[in-house]
C-alpha cells in the first residue's frame, strides 16, 4: 500500500467509525482524560496541517487562524492551547465546520503526497497516520466512558460486545534465563519510545498464556480483595478508598448478579470472558492475591511470540522510562518523551486497536489509576 492510499484509508476510517453517532454525541466531554469525537476529528486534521503542510508546502496558508489554539493537544512549542478540560465546551466550530476542515486539508494533502516530497516529510506523514490510528482507538474508549454515565446505557452497535472473548483453558509458558534483545529492530514503522534496541538479562520465569477472567476476579471481590490493604500499594489503597471502589470500572450489581456496561449496552457478565477495564492498582492487587506478579515489559516482549495476545492492552510492572540512547522526536513536537514519568507500561493491543497498528515492541502507557482503556491482566509466577 503506497503512502497516499494509507493516508486516504486512515482518514476515511475516522469518519466511518463515527457514522452511527448523533450530532449530540460529538461534543460532550465527561472527564478530563477523555476527548469529544469532534475535537479528535479536528486535532488529527490539525496534526497534518501543522507538521506537514505548514512546514513543507511552500506558500501554504492556514485554514483558520484560531484552529492552532483549538486543536493543539500537548505540543508546547506550537504555542498556547485550549485547556484539556474545556474541549467539550467548544460548541463552535460546529461538527459540519470541522468535517469541512478535514475535507479541505485532505484535498491539499492528497495532492501534496503525489508530489516529490523529501523523506523527512514522508516519515512525518507516516507518523501522522499512526497518530490518527491512536485517536481511532481513543474514540472507542472515550465514547464508552461518556456513554457509561448515561442511565439509558446507549450502545454503539449490537455487535460491539467487545468483552465477549472467552478463555477456554489456562496454560503456563516457561522462559529460560538468558540475555535477550529488547526494542524495535529492522525496517517498518515504530514510535520513538520503541527505539534504543538493547540487551537485558532475565531470570527464568513462567508466564500465563491466557489473561485473567471475570470469574477469577469475582473470586477476588468475594474474598474481600477490595477490603484487605495487604494486597495493595499504599497509593492504590488510598485511591480505592477515596473513590469507594468495590469492583472494576463499568461493573454494577443488579438483583445480586454482576453486569457491565459495554459498547453494545448493559450486559450480564459471563464468568469465562476476559476481564477488562482494570487500573494498574487493581491489577497489582489481584496479582498479589493470587501470589503472582505482573510481568515486566521485558518479560512480556521476550515471551510474546509464544503468547496469545491482542485482545487487551496488558499492564506490566514496568515504569514508563526511556530506552538507552533515547532522544525526543522534536520534529513532531516532543512526541513521547515528555510523558516518561509516573506512568506504567502496557503491552500488546486491544479489540479496538486498528488493524496493522500493533507489534510486540509497542509501548503504551497510562497513569496507574486509569482503567478506561480496554486492558487486562496477565500473571507471572513469583
Amino acid at each position: 500500500m503506497d503512502l497516499k492510499e494509507s493516508y486516504t484509508n486512515v482518514r476515511f476510517r475516522s469518519l466511518k467509525i463515527m457514522e452511527c453517532l448523533e450530532i449530540e454525541d460529538y461534543v460532550p466531554q465527561a472527564i478530563d482524560f477523555v476527548s469529544p469525537p469532534k475535537w479528535n476529528l479536528g486535532h488529527t486534521t490539525w496534526f497534518f496541517e501543522e507538521f506537514i503542510l505548514s512546514q513543507f508546502k511552500p506558500g501554504y496558508k492556514k485554514f483558520h487562524p484560531v484552529y492552532d489554539y483549538l486543536f493543539n493537544s500537548y505540543y508546547n512549542e506550537k504555542g498556547d492551547r485550549v485547556a484539556r478540560t474545556n474541549r467539550g465546551a467548544l460548541s463552535r466550530p460546529t461538527v459540519k465546520e470541522v468535517i469541512a476542515y478535514r475535507k479541505a486539508i485532505d484535498s491539499v494533502m492528497q495532492e501534496f503526497i503525489s508530489e516529490d516530497i523529501p523523506n523527512e516529510c514522508k516519515q512525518l506523514i507516516i507518523l501522522g497516520i499512526h497518530h490518527e490510528q491512536q485517536h481511532q482507538e481513543l474514540f472507542f474508549t472515550d465514547l464508552k466512558y461518556t456513554w457509561s454515565l448515561n442511565p439509558l446505557y446507549p450502545g454503539y452497535s449490537e455487535i460491539a460486545f467487545v468483552e465477549d472473548i472467552e478463555v477456554q483453558k489456562i496454560d503456563w509458558i516457561n522462559v529460560d534465563e538468558g540475555i535477550y534483545t529488547i526494542g524495535h529492530q529492522g525496517e517498518g514503522f515504530c514510535f520513538d519510545n520503541e527505539l534504543g534496541s538493547h540487551k537485558v538479562f532475565l531470570q527464568d520465569f513462567s508466564i500465563r498464556d491466557n489473561l485473567v477472567t471475570n470469574a477469577e476476579f469475582i473470586e477476588f471481590i468475594l474474598d474481600y480483595g477490595y477490603k484487605n490493604y495487604i494486597f495493595w500499594h499504599e497509593e492504590g489503597w488510598a485511591w480505592i478508598n477515596q473513590n469507594q471502589m468495590e469492583m472494576p470500572m463499568y461493573w454494577i450489581v443488579q438483583d445480586n448478579e454482576y453486569f457491565q456496561y459495554t459498547l453494545a449496552g448493559l450486559k450480564k457478565i459471563n464468568p469465562n470472558h476476559i476481564l477488562t477495564h482494570i487500573s494498574y492498582y487493581e491489577a497489582y492487587a489481584f496479582a498479589e492475591w493470587k501470589n503472582c506478579k505482573l510481568p515486566t515489559e521485558f518479560e512480556w516482549e521476550v515471551a510474546s511470540d509464544r503468547l496469545s495476545w491482542g485482545d487487551r492492552w496488558e499492564w506490566t510492572s514496568s515504569s514508563y522510562l526511556p530506552y538507552p540512547g533515547f532522544t525526543k522526536n522534536m520534529a513532531a513536537g516532543e512526541y513521547n518523551g515528555k510523558f516518561m514519568v509516573n506512568q506504567q507500561v502496557l503491552r500488546g493491543s486491544s479489540v479496538v486497536t486498528p488493524a496493522g497498528h500493533s507489534r510486540k515492541t509497542y509501548r503504551n502507557f497510562f497513569h496507574p489509576q486509569i482503567g478506561y482503556q480496554f486492558n487486562g491482566i496477565r500473571l507471572v509466577k513469583k
